[in-house]
């Protein structure tokens, strides 16, 4: 049977500051991506996003990314491959701190915003994110764009990966995600969402901005959190997949 992984970014709420419908999304998804208290989130949130992720069966992972809140984690930092490695050691050592005081086992590492997108690009930065992860726990699966150096990296580090893709978003011919300053973007279209998704677990393609078919694969599904319709796309998706005997769970069986 087909299956597929669907996650969602989670946990980005900080302070009097509410991000996200997480409730809303959380019975529909079956892997949560946890911001670490850096481009979102703060030590209360981690715990109880883990609290209500696990209530609800979810898988937990680690969401680190740049130390900017104002521009919540999706502007390019220029970064040492030193200063990523400390960065990803840092946030993902503190969800797990608190994934061990739960009792509940962590299974992933994404990194988020313009961290992800740079390190996709960049091998350097790539290695450094994957060294980090293997260095706190060889045992996480590392999330990266399908063809990607994060994906390289990761199974370069012996680490076991999940080719993420965006029901969410506009690609590039070359596999890329469309920059988030066009308005071509993002789908917005839930219907479109839906059938972009499934299209692409089934037949491992999806259609570029400029009308091409890119091949992609897709491992897991990803849904913005932070986005408008997030609650709508994660139900739509869900069922969906379920509708065409697509099978939904986390990444590792559990």
């Amino acid at each position: 049977m087909t299956r597929v992984d669907l996650n969602c970014d989670m946990g980005e709420s900080f302070g009097a500051y509410s991000i996200g419908a997480d409730d809303a999304v959380l019975p529909y998804v079956t892997s949560a991506n946890i911001a670490c208290g850096f481009h979102g989130g703060d030590p209360r949130v981690m715990r109880e996003t883990i609290a209500r992720a696990t209530d609800h069966g979810v898988a937990i992972g680690a969401h680190p990314g740049f130390h900017d809140l104002a521009g919540f984690g999706r502007r390019n930092i220029d970064v040492t491959p030193q200063e990523a490695y400390d960065l990803v050691v840092y946030q993902v050592g503190a969800l797990l701190g608190f994934a061990m005081a739960a009792g509940v086992p962590m299974q992933h590492v994404k990194a988020h915003g313009a961290l992800y997108n740079m390190a996709a690009a960049r091998a350097d930065l790539a290695a450094a994110i994957a060294r980090a992860v293997r260095d706190v726990d060889r045992r996480l699966v590392l999330f990266g764009l399908p063809g990607s150096h994060l994906i390289s990296a990761g199974e370069a580090e012996g680490l076991a990966v999940a080719n993420e893709a965006f029901a969410d978003r506009g690609y590039m011919s070359d596999g890329s995600l469309v920059s988030r300053r066009r308005p071509d973007a993002f789908v917005t279209d839930v219907n479109e969402a839906s059938v972009r998704a499934l299209r692409m677990v089934r037949e491992r393609k999806v259609r570029a901005v400029d009308g091409t078919d890119v091949a992609i694969r897709a491992d897991t599904i990803c849904i913005h959190g932070d986005g408008a319709h997030a609650a709508e796309f994660a139900r739509a998706l869900r069922q969906g997949f379920e509708r065409e005997g697509v099978e939904v769970g986390p990444v590792i069986r559990v």
